[in-house]
């Protein structure tokens, strides 16, 4: 057994956890490093690299598809055994396809330098290590006889979608098919990441949130998880119905789009409200998911106003921008808050957020506003390094630390 005073890579393998999350942080940690790079030599070339991929389809798999499958393996397999209520794999389970995942990923990054040699294989290695994930988690779930297997079911549906959006793009880049690509990646988003994300805050929001602030009851009806993944699964077909519009998205597509997506906005911004947003700001931890949750009904909003806004020019406004209220806004906020609960929760610390978290979490809001607002910039690369430099300055501490968390024994002397 490793001594407590010294990180090794062993003490991984203590819990699934730890496992999937030490990988996770470090394609996190790279892949900003990384974009910060890109994004530096716009504004300061200082000689640039040979690109074999655009960098912008580099930068989208990797934040979509690289870190965040790595980050619901080691929660599926922590909270996933007890919801399912059965015994749940050891953490060696995952090493192979954890380490799949790990070597795909850094050949992608390589691949966005040298071409598809690197970048398909890469593809290749992701996909088979999520499909080993999807597969154990799949069968824990037909093992199941717990009366809730929904929030599961759901996570496990979406793990699959992961594997076919990988295959996916790999096969968008043998065929040269850049926008293709592009689209799969955004389709990603939609089909794999936020179905996970809305199904594990579904369960898990209103019961922090009673347990924590018993004046505020459980309220979490089948309906409003209906409605998330029916909107999720809505913005997918918009994104391919896009990709078949030869001459960029119709008005009437645009106008469709964004009162749609004005529409779900304000009922998850209801539903940040009804599930205690104002009484949880009290508590740091439960603040951050509960802020997270607000972002994705402030992003929908953004995304409907900026198809609205853009009617008149045929194109959006503010590019990518209200796209990054949903990816870094709500997706980022919420993998801060819930990687630090489990980190905390597991580990044998206190489950709470100190002042370096909490102001991490503050650091991460203001990268996404810099994000947001970069398209109204006068020189908009400037903008896009300044917000990098705040994600890096928020997540790089944070990723660190916990980082040295996972190599280390619980401080509590427990197992796991």
């Amino acid at each position: 057994m490793p001594r407590h005073d010294r990180w090794h890579w062993r003490t991984l393998l203590l819990a699934p956890h730890r496992l999937g999350f030490a990988a996770a942080m470090a394609v996190l940690l790279a892949a900003s490093l990384w974009w910060g790079w890109m994004l530096l030599l716009r504004v300061w070339p200082l000689g640039v690299p040979p690109l074999g991929l655009a960098p912008i389809l580099v930068h989208g798999a990797v934040m979509t598809l690289g870190f965040i499958p790595l980050f619901v393996a080691g929660f599926q397999f922590t909270a996933g055994p007890k919801w399912l209520a059965v015994a749940a794999p050891p953490a060696q389970a995952l090493l192979l396809p954890v380490t799949l995942q790990l070597t795909g990923w850094t050949a992608w990054l390589f691949g966005g330098h040298w071409g598809l040699v690197w970048a398909v294989p890469g593809l290749a290695l992701a996909a088979a290590g999520q499909a080993w994930v999807a597969m154990r988690f799949t069968v824990l779930l037909r093992r199941s006889r717990a009366d809730d297997r929904w929030h599961a079911t759901i996570i496990a549906v979406a793990g699959w979608m992961g594997v076919i959006h990988l295959v996916a793009l790999a096969l968008a880049l043998i065929g040269e098919a850049i926008p293709l690509a592009l689209v799969v990646v955004r389709s990603a988003v939609w089909l794999y990441v936020i179905p996970v994300f809305v199904a594990a805050l579904h369960r898990l929001v209103p019961f922090f949130t009673s347990s924590a602030l018993p004046m505020v009851e459980v309220w979490r009806p089948w309906w409003v998880l209906i409605v998330l993944l029916a909107a999720a699964v809505a913005e997918a077909a918009f994104e391919w119905g896009g990709l078949l519009q030869e001459q960029g998205p119709s008005r009437g597509w645009m106008l469709s789009r964004g009162l749609f997506e004005l529409v779900v906005g304000s009922i998850v911004l209801w539903l940040a409200l009804v599930w205690g947003l104002v009484q949880a700001l009290s508590i740091r931890l439960l603040a951050m998911l509960h802020l997270g949750v607000l972002w994705l009904g402030l992003a929908y909003c953004l995304l409907g106003a900026a198809q609205l806004l853009g009617l008149r020019q045929g194109v959006p406004l503010l590019g990518l921008g209200a796209w990054h209220a949903l990816t870094m806004g709500f997706v980022g906020s919420i993998l801060y808050a819930m990687v630090t609960r489990v980190s905390c929760g597991h580990g044998g610390r206190k489950l709470l957020a100190d002042d370096a978290t909490w102001w991490g979490f503050w650091a991460l809001q203001g990268a996404v506003v810099l994000r947001i607002s970069s398209a109204a910039w006068p020189h908009e690369p400037w903008g896009l390094l300044l917000a990098a430099l705040a994600w890096l300055g928020a997540l790089g501490p944070w990723g660190v630390r916990l980082l040295s968390w996972y190599g280390r024994p619980r401080p509590d002397g427990r197992p796991g």
